[in-house]
Order: structure tokens, then sequence, then C-alpha cells
């Protein structure tokens, strides 16, 4: 199901910036006293793509999300949503921007999910139709529940809902899925999917690196208040050509054997007892040495398997910090 009957193009709601990029942000400067949030921190959203913005606690990703939002004011730099200024021109970007905040916070305990869907809807031109959205998200069964009742994946659903309904041109969502089961988190996926189909934009920060190689046009990493890498997911998890090799045997076989038949900059380690990993610039070359030595000393590998780098690696090596929960 599609989310909107046409794209935004097409219900003539497209209009400052319509031509250049949708997110501009250059040169970010936010600081809270002696802490650097945001240092000089550059990126482009393009129109109609996904972005994840990925970074470890503390890297500055909530600060940058917030001055695109126009929540909080930046220290120095140059920031533009669909052309506008966020802290000078918000009364005309709001209608045209959704916003989800982590965990459905501000939403009004004793509320209804569907009052509230609807009460949104009636004040934006061109709403989404309420009923197909909520059962959409599974938001139904919730109609006579107050969002204080609602569990914490029920609270997410609906702040997906509230940000989309006004079919915006620009949705941003903090942690869309945190807290949902897999069913649900694979609805969102669709949605979001949707959502790009029909011309929308989508800025999202989440901690699952699958969720952003699944959704993201291009991904962002943030560290320390600077963006260290960008670019598709693919383009980041093939630089430098390191992929994996793993495979299954006895426990405590002779790895530095095994590492000195391979290429220089190849690596060996048993990850668990009789589980394997050769990491190293991935070609036909060191599948064969990995094999060629295997047959040698007499090693029958069990679910041999060929893989590149994946985004939660590149971020590991740029950060050398985990994402956080």
């Amino acid at each position: 199901m599609r989310v909107f009957s046409g794209s935004c193009a097409t219900l003539g709601v497209v209009g400052v910036g319509a031509e250049g990029p949708v997110i501009e942000v250059d040169g970010l400067v936010k600081r809270y006293g002696a802490t650097v949030a945001a240092d000089r921190l550059s990126f482009t959203v393009a129109r109609g793509t996904v972005t994840a913005l990925l970074g470890p606690n503390g890297a500055g990703k909530t600060t940058t999300v917030e001055v695109c939002e126009g929540y909080r004011r930046a220290d120095a730099g140059l920031i533009r949503v669909l052309g506008l200024d966020p802290a000078r021109d918000g009364r005309s970007l709001r209608p045209r921007v959704g916003v989800m905040l982590q965990e459905g916070a501000g939403l009004p305990p004793s509320a209804r999910p569907v009052e509230l869907v609807t009460h949104l809807a009636r004040l934006h031109a061109h709403p989404l139709a309420v009923g197909p959205l909520v059962e959409r998200l599974g938001l139904a069964a919730t109609r006579r529940t107050a969002v204080r009742r609602l569990s914490g994946g029920q609270r997410q659903r609906l702040a997906v809902a509230l940000a989309v309904v006004g079919r915006p041109e620009l949705v941003v969502l903090d942690e869309p899925t945190a807290g949902l089961d897999p069913r649900a988190r694979r609805a969102t996926w669709e949605l979001v999917a949707d959502l790009q189909r029909d011309g929308v934009t989508v800025l999202l920060t989440t901690h699952l690196m699958d969720e952003a190689e699944q959704l993201a046009d291009e991904v962002v990493i943030v560290d320390r208040g600077r963006v260290v890498a960008r670019g598709t997911p693919a383009a980041l998890t093939a630089a430098g050509g390191d992929g994996t090799v793993q495979f299954s045997a006895l426990p405590r076989l002779d790895t530095a054997s095994l590492r000195a038949a391979l290429p220089e900059h190849a690596r060996v380690e048993e990850t668990a007892p009789g589980r394997y990993r050769v990491s190293g610039p991935l070609d036909p070359q060191l599948l064969a040495t990995v094999t060629a030595w295997c047959a040698t000393h007499g090693v029958l590998p069990h679910g041999l398997a060929v893989g590149r780098r994946s985004l939660e690696d590149v971020f590991l090596d740029l950060t050398g910090r985990d994402l956080g929960p």
C-alpha cells in the first residue's frame, strides 16, 4: 500500500528550495558551555533520498537534528532546510516537515492515539487518510487506550504516524524502530520506503546498522561533533576492498601457520572455539590461500562463507566506539 495517494510535487506543496538540497548544513558549531557538540560539521541531504545519521552516544547527531528542526540555534554555520533558516523561518517551515521525537516524547498522556492523529491531520491542508495510516502502523486496536497505557512500541508507532500524517516534504525520524518487535519494525521499514517512493525526503537516526543498510541511500557518520565519513552503504563497506572468509573446524588450529601463508595485511582469529575468521583484501587469491592451507593441513572447513565488511565494521574502524544502546 502506498502512503500518499500522490507525491508532494503533484499536490503543489514543494516550494522554496525545490532545486537544491533539502537539508544543507555547512560549518555547524554548537556548544554547551565547555562541551562542543558540533564542531564545524557539514553535510547535505538530497531531495527524495533517505539519509541515515549515525554516531556514538554524545557524538553530536541529536544536537544536529535539533538545529535542523529549529529547536536549537546554532552558534555558527549555515543551516538551510527546504531553502529556509529553521531558526528564523520556523512558521513557514513547520507545515512542510514531519518530526518524530524519540520514544514518543511530548505525547499528552491522557489522549487516545487515533484522536491525536485525527486532530493533527485536521491542522494540515492535505493530510493522509487517518484510517489506513493507523491500520498500517497497527494502532487501530489502541483506539480506546490512553497514551500513558501504551507500550513502548505502540508509542513509537504513534510517533511515526504523527510525523507523516501531514504529508510532509521532509520527515525526520529519531530511532523509529527502537523497541519494536520484528513485524512492527518491518512495517515501519516499508512505510519509510513508501514515503521515499512518493517523493518524501527522510532523515533518520538509528542505532541499528542493518536498518541503515536496508533503508539509507546515504550514510553520514558523526563522531565528536564532526563528520568522519559519508557515502552510500555499499561504498562505505567496499572501501579498501577488505572482506572476510569465515569457516568452522576443530578448535585450536595453528592460526599462526595460516597467517604466515596469507598476504601481508591479512588477519586471522579464532572468534569462538572452532570458529575462524580471516580478514583482509578480499580477492580470489585470499580465498584460494585459505582453502589450500586447509587442504595441506588436513582441515575440512565447514560453512565456509565469504563476505565484505559490514557497516558496523566500518563504524567501529572510524570511531573506535560502539554505537550505544
